[in-house]
């Protein structure tokens, strides 16, 4: 991952549903992994599509997004072509 984005803590996470802590939702256990994997996907679909096309398309930056579930809503970084 980044700098500014820490890998998933299994640890903390397998700690907190002992606590009792919710899975899903906004502070949920899951979310930041979910987070996480749904960042990766978008990232390398768009690695995927540059890769593919031949004009003269490059990556611009990343914007913030709210995706909005039935578990909660959570922001995602998604790059820009």
């Amino acid at each position: 991952m980044t700098e500014d984005q820490p890998e998933f803590d299994f640890n903390r996470a397998l700690k907190d549903l002992q606590e009792g802590k919710a899975l899903m939702g906004k502070e949920g256990i899951l979310t930041p992994l979910i987070k996480q994997l749904t960042e990766a996907a978008l990232e390398a679909e768009l690695d995927s599509h540059l890769k593919q096309d031949i004009t003269a398309n490059r990556r611009n930056g990343k914007s913030k997004k709210t995706i909005k579930s039935m578990n909660g809503s959570f922001e995602l970084n998604t790059p820009r072509d």
